[in-house]
C-alpha cells in the first residue's frame, strides 16, 4: 500500500483549519440577522456545501463523457469518487436547509420547486450507485454507470435554476430576490465574507476528500483484481 502524499497530508490539515475558520466567520464575525436571528448563520454552511455538490455532480457528467471515450477504468474510479463525495455533500446540504426552513418556514420541510428538484437530484445520484452494485463486470458497470451519471448531470443545472425559472419560496440571495420568496436577506460585508469564505473552505474542502476517496478506490480496484485472479 503506497503511502499517503506530502501534499495530500498538508491539503487535509489545511482542509481542518479551512473549516474552522469558516465556522468562526459565521458564528462569531457575521452579524446576527435581524429577521432569522441566529439560524441564519446555517446559511453559509447550507450554499457552500450545496455549491461543491452541484459543481461536483456536473463534473461526474464531464467524466463520463471521457470514460466513454476512452474506456479506461481509470476514469470510471475516478467518477465514482466524485460521485460519492458529492452525494455526502448534498444531503448535509439537504439537512442544513430543512434545520433553516423551521424557522423560516415554520416545517422543516415543503414540495418547493427548489427543495424537489434537489430531492430528486440526491435520489438519482443514490440509485447510482445501487444500479453498480448491480452488475460484476467491471466494463458494463462502468459503461452503464458512465451513461446514468451523464444524464444524472442534468438534474444539477435543473436544480441551480428552480428558483429562477419558477415561483418558489426559496430566496435567492446572490444575483438578484424573489418577491415570492420567504425568509430573503441582504448581506452586510462581514456576511459576505462568511460567505465566500465558506465558498472557497468548501471547495478545498471537497478536492481534499476527493483525492483522499480516489486513493481508497484505487484500493479497491487491487482487491478486486486480486479475487478475479484468485478465482481463476
Amino acid at each position: 500500500m503506497n503511502q499517503k502524499p506530502l501534499a495530500l497530508k498538508i491539503l487535509d490539515l489545511v482542509s481542518m483549519l479551512l473549516l474552522l475558520a469558516a465556522a468562526y466567520l459565521a458564528i462569531v464575525v457575521a452579524p446576527t440577522e435581524k429577521v432569522m436571528g441566529d439560524v441564519q448563520r446555517v446559511f453559509y454552511f447550507h450554499v457552500g456545501t450545496a455549491w461543491v455538490a452541484l459543481i461536483g455532480f456536473v463534473f461526474t457528467a464531464v467524466l463520463s463523457v471521457i470514460y466513454l471515450i476512452t474506456k479506461n477504468l481509470k476514469w470510471d474510479r475516478i467518477q465514482v469518487a466524485a460521485v460519492e463525495v458529492s452525494v455526502v455533500f448534498f444531503l448535509i446540504t439537504i439537512i442544513l436547509g430543512s434545520i433553516w426552513a423551521r424557522p423560516a418556514w415554520n416545517t422543516w420541510w415543503t414540495w418547493d420547486p427548489r427543495l424537489t428538484t434537489a430531492a430528486i437530484a440526491e435520489l438519482i445520484y443514490i440509485a447510482y450507485f445501487m444500479l453498480r452494485q448491480g452488475i460484476d463486470d467491471p466494463d458494463k458497470r462502468a459503461r452503464f454507470g458512465a451513461v446514468y451519471a451523464l444524464i444524472g448531470g442534468l438534474s444539477a443545472p435543473i436544480t441551480f435554476f428552480a428558483i429562477r425559472l419558477f415561483r418558489t419560496i426559496h430566496p435567492v440571495v446572490i444575483a438578484g430576490a424573489n418577491a415570492e420568496a420567504e425568509g430573503n436577506f441582504s448581506m452586510s460585508g462581514d456576511m459576505l465574507t462568511a460567505f465566500f469564505f465558506a465558498l472557497f473552505a468548501f471547495t478545498i474542502i471537497f478536492i481534499d476528500l476527493f483525492w483522499n476517496r480516489i486513493r481508497l478506490g484505487e484500493y479497491q480496484n487491487e482487491v478486486e483484481e486480486r479475487k478475479l485472479k484468485a478465482a481463476y
